[in-house]
């Protein structure tokens, strides 16, 4: 049977999670499903998927195979596309990812703009707290917040983000408004490990690099249980601006030692490089680019 068939039929069972739905989507009988997996596993002669009566799961195998399915399928697509004449027309699937609180806030609002504009594209976000490698994940496009590795990817420059230390007022009204960075010693502070996973904050005072080493009397792994410990008047905490900025407006959070923050962290939109991207991800990136670059909340 045909490869190409094949791989098509593993990759919709892994997105469906499960061959009933796999037959759905592309039009065939379960009887079949199941011979196309089996006819591949047979052929690469090790096991895909474990599946029962009720669940069917992807090993661990079958996990690194259906990435580099995923990227065949594109390639394919891309292929059939430029060579078609069709390669101006937005369609398919995009693949987008960006730091979970971030790309809640702000990328997710960009993504249904551009799905409710180009009806007959489809897209996966991949909000999460690490870098997600793009090639081997098959990613389209990623919001980078940070300075970047030297890679052979493009990356445009749409706007910065702050490190910001803040408090609610009735916590600085009790127990004062640090005004030197040594004065943080005394304070009681929240660190949000996925931005500061030790408790020093690198700061600068008149020009000058001075690291605060702190004792957190709260550490927690996610940056919005550190927003809410601050916005109830707990203690200090550092974050990124983004994350705080509608506290900040509202007045709810306080900034405290603007003056001796470090530089702002650039914030990219990058994409694969060494090939002419689709128009589907083209459209995306000029959407995406200029929604960020218009928000002054990332400027």
């Amino acid at each position: 049977m045909d490869r190409f068939h094949l791989i098509n039929v593993f990759v919709a069972v892994v997105d469906t999670n499960g061959f009933a739905g796999a037959a759905r989507k592309l039009g065939m009988s379960p009887p079949a499903v199941t011979r196309a997996v089996n006819e591949l596993e047979s052929h690469l002669g090790l096991r895909l998927l474990t599946r029962n009566t009720r669940t069917v799961r992807v090993t661990d195998a079958g996990e690194r195979y259906v990435q580099d399915c995923r990227r065949i399928l594109a390639d394919m697509l891309e292929a059939d596309e430029s060579v078609s004449g069709m390669h101006a027309s937005v369609r398919g699937r995009l693949t987008v990812t960006a730091p979970a609180l971030f790309g809640g806030k702000y990328v997710a609002p960009i993504v249904t703009e551009y799905l409710q504009r180009y009806p007959e594209v489809s897209a996966s976000c991949l909000f999460l707290d690490r870098v997600v490698n793009l090639l081997d994940e098959g990613v389209d496009v990623a919001i980078r917040i940070g300075e970047l590795a030297d890679s052979s990817l493009q990356a445009i420059r749409v706007g910065k983000v702050r490190r910001v230390i803040c408090a609610s007022p009735e916590y600085l009204a009790r127990a004062g408004t640090p005004r030197t960075p040594q004065d943080l010693q005394s304070h009681t502070v929240v660190s949000a490990s996925s931005v500061t996973p030790n408790p020093e904050w690198k700061l600068l005072r008149q020009g000058e690099a001075v690291t605060v080493r702190l004792h957190a009397r709260m550490i927690t792994s996610t940056n919005d249980s550190a927003v809410t410990a601050a916005l109830g008047g707990f203690g200090l905490t550092r974050l990124l601006s983004y994350q705080v900025a509608e506290h900040l407006q509202s007045g709810l959070l306080q900034a405290v030692l603007s003056d001796c923050e470090p530089a702002p962290l650039p914030i990219h939109v990058v994409h694969r490089e060494g090939r002419q991207a689709p128009q589907r991800v083209r459209a995306f990136l000029d959407l995406a680019i200029d929604r960020l670059r218009q928000n002054p909340l990332l400027q």
